[in-house]
């Protein structure tokens, strides 16, 4: 998916709050900067003069968007913290930055302010080709974490095997009921699947393989977050127990039109609303951030990912399955065995 940063600021936000993008972008950029309250600062001329453009076409930028640079590391120093800031500018600089002695209130840009205006000038040669170098860089650190793809990023979550696990069996039960409950073909269990699936995230089956890219020896579930799985298994189990009441009072099997009525009636139940909204953004978020993969019907549930989401799942905790399972295999036998 081709990425235009100077138009997306969900874009933008996501690679800024992506701390281990950021360190690996900081150490190829190496610009030099003024340390200040363990931070890295650049004052608007120095971004000015980096980007080859006006110390204008920055205020421009910073009046446009003021909120956005804000959030992200833009400060305006007065007072006290500006007068330590002179003292240290001049023990690091000399004379090289006469004009801020002069000042009294100046504009600073920590690095990831820096990064955030460089993804918006459009003037800039400079900015166009860092913004380039950011985008290669967040791939290559996504990668590198992840043993080169992310198709299977879900499952470095810690809560991801037992949430799969407990899903497969909850996942029989809703079997089970539909072989006991439901007079119809094999049909019926790829048909009500993706009534859920729909249901949870407005996709069948194929739709979703399509949009991540799976292969047809990929099993689906096996790339869903441990939320999804959790709300799939919520739905199956709960529909599972209303197909087997509702067989065992009328004391025969139902049909697809009774189990279809049934099904209309058990999703709208309020309950599920607040569950199918943080799902929703969830897959939808995590999906275009890690796997550059675009959930059409979930737009308008996409937000930036926040810092420690990243941590989730490219950090020292987040692990491979295989050394999962290797530390579960108690656990998981407990659970076999109930």
């Amino acid at each position: 998916m081709t990425k235009d940063l100077t138009n997306s600021s969900l874009e933008r936000q996501n690679i800024l709050n992506n701390l281990f993008a950021m360190q690996e972008i900081q150490k190829a950029v190496d610009i030099k900067c003024i340390p200040f309250e363990s931070r890295m600062w650049l004052t608007k001329e120095q971004v000015a003069s980096f980007f080859e453009v006006t110390s204008r076409t920055i205020d421009n930028y910073l009046n446009k968007f003021e909120q956005e640079l804000k959030q992200n590391g833009y400060e305006v120093l007065r007072g006290n913290r500006l007068k330590e800031l002179k003292n240290i500018i001049s023990d690091h600089f000399g004379n090289e930055m006469n004009f801020v002695t002069k000042t009294t209130i100046l504009g600073l840009f920590d690095f990831r302010a820096f990064l955030n205006i460089a993804m918006l000038i459009t003037e800039s040669e400079r900015a166009r080709l860092l913004r380039q170098a950011i985008l290669d860089i967040v791939i290559d650190t996504i990668n590198q974490r992840t043993g080169g793809g992310t198709k299977y990023i879900n499952q470095r979550d810690e809560d991801f095997l037992l949430a799969w696990f407990q899903g497969e069996n909850y996942r029989r039960k809703f079997t089970d009921a539909l072989k006991d409950c439901v007079d119809m073909g094999n049909f019926k269990y790829p048909l009500y699947t993706d009534k859920i699936y729909i249901s949870i995230f407005k996709e069948k089956a194929n739709e979703y393989r399509k949009i991540l890219r799976l292969q047809q020896r990929d099993k689906i579930r096996d790339t869903f977050y441990s939320e999804i799985l959790d709300l799939i298994a919520a739905y199956e189990y709960g529909f599972a127990e209303t197909l087997r009441k509702t067989s065992d009072v009328k004391e025969r099997r139902l049909t697809p039109w009774e189990v279809d009525a049934l099904f209309e009636e058990f999703e709208k139940q309020s309950l599920w609303k607040p569950l199918l909204e943080s799902a929703r953004n969830k897959m939808a978020s995590r999906d275009l951030a890690f796997r550059d993969a675009l959930h059409k019907q979930l737009e308008n549930y996409i937000t930036p990912l926040q810092a420690d989401e990243f941590e989730r799942f490219l950090g020292e905790k987040s692990k491979e399955l295989q050394e999962r399972l290797e530390e579960a295999k108690d656990v998981m036998k407990r659970l076999k065995d109930r």
